[in-house]
């Protein structure tokens, strides 16, 4: 399967049944000496005041072992780490 297939899939966490959106809305993190995909970066954007253009955003790291499932309209995955959380130099 193509990346590029995989972008309109919706990323659902599968504990907590929770919407990440879509993949094509992620930041695809991978190693850059094999090409091999580690996972996927969330920015989650949260508006604090409904009239103030000012959001705070986070982000979440989901790595590619934790991805379950990967079906036809949807990507199922385990659980989320903190981008600091998470060593991606070790992978």
């Amino acid at each position: 399967m193509l990346l590029s297939e995989m972008a309109q899939k919706e990323l659902i966490q599968v504990e907590e049944g929770i919407r990440y959106g879509f993949l094509a809305d992620t930041d695809l993190i991978f190693n850059r000496k094999t090409g091999a995909i580690i996972g996927f970066e969330v920015k989650k954007k949260f508006g604090r005041f409904p009239f103030r253009n000012k959001e705070q955003e986070t982000s979440e790291f989901i790595p590619w072992s934790e991805i379950v499932l990967i079906g036809e309209h949807r990507i199922l995955f385990g659980k989320t780490y903190s981008m600091g959380e998470f060593d991606i130099d070790d992978n």
